[in-house]
């Protein structure tokens, strides 16, 4: 139940983060808050994440749906033997959701923090991407951390919660 709070946690601060940039900025309005290096800035992607397929609304709901089963079927599986991957699958599930939000009710996805390296500028980003982004780094990490102690990572141990639900 904690794994489900902490998605729903991210999905909050997402969707209020975005809320706010979206009714209290202009598109293109920017807030410098670290000089150049870090700008709030107001946005909207019809892509991926950092911008990457534009315009490919279906498609993005389609994996959405996919992806969003399947973290949950498996954080079910995994909550009650692992810390570190539930955590991180809850992560990616609160950013998925809030980012599939803003797609079917507008669309697009507001996106607002953007840093700057040099003449570079990363592309444009929101808490959902970052929590996805962080959630796959967690993943990378359990799993490269089962590989290094031996554990086999192919099948996770069901609880008794689990096995009595599918009974």
């Amino acid at each position: 139940m904690v794994y489900y709070l902490i998605a729903l946690i991210v999905f909050l601060v997402d969707q209020g983060t975005k809320y706010l940039i979206a009714t209290r900025m202009e598109l293109a309005e920017q807030i410098p808050v670290i000089k150049d290096f870090f700008i709030i800035t107001s946005h909207r992607n019809q892509g991926a994440a950092f911008g990457i397929l534009q315009g490919q609304q279906w498609f993005f709901f389609l994996i959405t749906v996919i992806v969003v089963a399947g973290i949950v079927w498996y954080l079910n599986k995994a909550r009650a033997t692992r810390k570190l991957l539930p955590t991180a699958l809850a992560l990616v599930l609160g950013g998925a959701v809030g980012n599939f939000l803003d797609r079917l009710l507008n669309g697009e996805v507001v996106d607002f923090l953007m840093f700057n390296f040099g003449s570079y500028t990363f592309p444009i980003f929101n808490v959902a991407d970052s929590c996805i982004v962080v959630g796959v780094a967690l993943i990378i990490l359990d799993t490269l951390r089962d590989m290094k102690s031996g554990d086999e990572i192919t099948e996770v141990k069901e609880t008794k919660e689990v096995k009595e639900g599918n009974e």
